[in-house]
């Protein structure tokens, strides 16, 4: 297959405007929410207008034939700069080689939304990326129909050509571009997306355009980029959040060779949200420098109230927190009146620990200031909420600010959150020449933003034939609203809309409640967010309720989804505003098939209650409903005799509607597998006196290549459906897979996480009774 080329230097982004495409002959068809639009140079990118406008792809036809496709969100390894593009291109019916990408920069009014995180680059726009290719289509057939002479229905494209069959004509596409920059638009009629035979490259495999480009050395991420003149930064930042800075010693920091300078970063409100955590800079010719700079430093700090935060005492506060009634996240019938009349009741509650997303890249940002302008390279999710705070922090105008969006070398959600390229525009600003900040390892862990801690307590009562009739669930664990608003004690009965009180469950009393929980430390959204916690504690405890009731695991799970239902969970107890991943109930109901379909597949595929495993293995099963998918996982796993977990083999099985780029989902699952083994098997983040303890990944655990699973099955159900998101939703139900599995080898259940050396001695402790 023909490769895409790419344009994907950063420093040239800004020297191939879109007004230059205008400029120099181009067809340029933008799609919005407002339709699809052509542009020109006399009716630039913005041109007034009543109508809602929130344009996303941009899609250029060069005089020479060659297609220009721009990408608004950031690659991170989920494939969005192959698989946008390709939707467009298929559409269009362009050839694959004579098409490029360029990676648009932060801005709102061109692009729209370019947060890349909630699983929502496809699902949010895979109309408007087909209506742009489909219009240029369009557009192109009626170009050369106008100029044979012939209707439009009578031709056809025809990768790069138009054709028309009954005379054997054809024209190529850059023939067509200038009588396409003046044809009115195609008719509405005239606009129609592929059939699915017609399709070449929607929902197939391809090849991601990055792929050579990364490991063959080329790519070009954060650290990658590289101005004249440019210093770099490393920066002590308070190991406590909130803490101030009484006093510094910099002066063994500026005898160290290749240090220029010491600043010290301004203090941000509490509770800072996006904005810097302050501290000292330290400014050298080169990253080494700086950094031994930086140890030099002799810094004294207030650690404010924040310093006594200890994460054994806080766990205590958030179990006590869970045994007592919280807000409703979800209300159904009288749980109460259940519990008290079944014939069994059971409770079970469980744990997590804070997360840190651990990216293999460091973040790390680079800017110049040159005549109050600022610009910035930096490996973000977000380039619009990095413009909008570099321009707060800096007090200039957001116009005076142009973020360049490089390859993210993982992100998980930490590199939404623009605090480290703001510390680069302003130390940039004060230094007069361009400054990378570059975060070390030990930065990363120590200083960013965290998954939450959390808390679960729940109960559920079963009648005689063991069938749930009520459910409790209770869960304590601080805010992400908490980083960026005062006085926030707790989250908001609406956030258990993750994975929590939105569970497809067939249960007629149930209560789903939100206990408070202050928070000590900044956290931040990570990979799945609260639906980890989430689904870790609901699927463990219906597999325990499953044992309880004597049933298979598989078989208890199918009967509690209940029977096949379409429901709008707003109008079944569900709390106001009744989220549902910025979607309509309407057009992603919840759908209790569908949930039991990915547990049939995924236990079919496992050879779920075939033959019996060895000893010391065991197969676990969980689902989770998150981002508008419905994902089910059925894992093996090992335990040695020390308690050392192996995960062996995993079946995964997804109902995600439409998925456009098969191998690139694939892949998210699978990495999805490998990240919830490090939650659940070794990942922990813990605070002593308000400090992080963990500093690298000696003892902040993460799932190393020789832990990896033997295989890791995938089936996609085959679905027309409106897309889900892919991104987030394996990781949830992975994690209770996993819990479950070590239970079905061992007989311990995992209730506390990390699991860590919980199991050593499991095969005494089970033989004991």
């Amino acid at each position: 297959m023909a490769r895409m080329t790419q344009c994907d230097d950063p420093a040239d982004i800004q020297r191939r405007h879109l007004l230059q495409g205008l400029g120099m002959g181009a067809v340029v068809l933008v799609a919005s929410s407002a339709g699809v639009r052509r542009l020109s140079a006399a009716e630039p990118l913005m041109a007034a207008t009543t109508q809602p406008w929130s344009p996303v792809a941009y899609v250029m036809l060069h005089d020479d034939g060659m297609v220009t496709i721009i990408c608004h969100r950031s690659e991170m390894g989920q494939g969005i700069r192959t698989t946008m593009p390709m939707i467009i291109a298929d559409e269009m019916e362009a050839d694959w080689s004579r098409c490029r990408v360029q990676q648009g920069d932060g801005d709102e009014k061109k692009y729209g939304s370019q947060n890349t995180d909630g699983s929502t680059s496809i699902r949010a726009f895979l109309t408007r990326y087909r209506e742009a290719g489909a219009t240029m289509r369009a557009l192109l057939e009626d170009a050369a129909a106008m100029q044979w002479g012939v209707n439009s229905s009578e031709v056809r494209a025809r990768q790069h050509v138009i054709v028309h069959e009954a005379s054997g004509r054809s024209l190529p596409f850059a023939a067509l571009v200038a009588s396409a920059r003046t044809l009115p638009m195609p008719a509405k009629e005239r606009v129609h997306f592929k059939r699915i035979a017609e399709r070449r490259w929607q929902g197939k495999t391809m090849p991601s355009i990055d792929l050579v480009p990364m490991i063959s050395g080329t790519a070009v991420f954060g650290a990658d980029v590289v101005l004249p003149g440019m210093v770099t930064a490393a920066i002590a930042r308070p190991a406590v959040w909130g803490a101030k800075i009484v006093a510094v010693d910099d002066r063994a920091a500026l005898q160290v060779p290749g240090v220029k300078r010491v600043l010290r970063l301004p203090d941000s409100p509490m509770p800072g949200g996006f904005l810097p955590l302050g501290g000292v800079a330290v400014i050298a010719s080169d990253t080494w420098a700086a950094i031994k700079g930086r140890d030099a430093l002799n810094i004294t700090w207030d650690n404010g109230p924040n310093g006594s935060y200890e994460s054994a005492d806080y766990k205590r506060k958030l179990q006590a927190a869970v045994k007592l009634p919280g807000k409703a996240g979800r209300t159904q019938g009288n749980v109460d009146a259940g519990l008290a009349a079944a014939s069994r009741k059971l409770s079970a509650e469980y744990y997590m620990p804070h997360l840190s997303h651990a990216q293999m890249e460091p973040v790390v940002a680079l800017a110049r200031v040159v005549n109050g302008a600022v610009e910035a390279w930096a490996p973000t999710q977000s380039p619009q909420d990095a413009r909008k705070t570099i321009a707060e922090f800096l007090k200039v105008d957001v116009e005076k600010v142009t973020v360049h969006v490089t390859l993210l070398g993982g992100a998980f959600g930490r590199k939404s959150k623009p605090d480290f390229v703001c510390e680069a525009a302003w130390l940039a600003r004060e230094m007069g020449t361009p400054v990378r900040v570059q975060w070390t390892r030990s930065d990363d862990l120590q200083h960013g933003y965290y998954h939450s801690v959390a808390a679960h307590r729940l109960e559920a009562g079963l009648d005689a034939a063991g069938k749930v009739v009520a459910w409790r669930h209770r869960s304590a664990y601080p805010s992400i609203s908490a980083t960026f608003a005062p006085n926030v004690t707790g989250p908001e009965a609406d956030e258990l809309t993750n994975g929590a009180s939105d569970i497809p469950f067939a249960i007629p009393n149930m209560s789903v409640e939100v206990c408070p929980a202050l928070a000590h430390t900044r956290i931040g959204w990570f990979r799945s967010v609260n639906a980890i916690h989430h689904g870790f504690a609901i699927g463990s405890f219906v597999d325990e309720l499953a044992h309880a009731a004597g049933k298979d695991p598989v078989q208890f799970l199918v009967e509690l989804i209940g029977p096949d239902r379409r429901v709008d969970l707003s109008k079944e107890g569900l709390a106001a505003p009744a989220s549902n991943y910025d979607a309509s109930w309407s057009d992603y109901p919840m759908d209790s098939g569908r949930a039991k379909g990915v547990v049939r597949l995924a236990a079919q595929n496992a050879g779920w209650g075939g033959t019996a495993l060895p000893k010391g293995r065991g197969r676990g099963v969980a689902m989770l409903r998150s981002f508008l998918t419905y994902v089910a996982m059925v894992v093996e796993v090992e335990v040695l005799p020390d308690g050392t977990v192996r995960v062996l083999r995993a079946s995964v099985a997804v109902d995600a509607g439409f998925i456009a780029n098969p191998d690139r989902a694939r892949a998210q699952m699978e990495g999805a597998l490998i990240m919830a083994m490090s939650n659940i098997l070794y990942s922990e983040v813990t605070f002593s006196k308000g400090r992080v303890t963990q500093s690298n990944y000696h003892d902040y655990g993460v799932t190393r290549m020789s832990a990896a699973p033997y295989s890791v099955d995938v089936h996609f159900v085959q679905s027309e459906a409106v897309p889900g998101g892919i991104g987030e939703p394996g990781v949830p139900p992975a994690g209770a897979a996993i819990a479950n599995a070590i239970f079905a080898a061992t007989g311990v259940r995992v209730r506390e996480l990390p699991v860590g050396k919980q199991l050593a001695g499991w095969q005494k402790r089970k033989s004991e009774g």
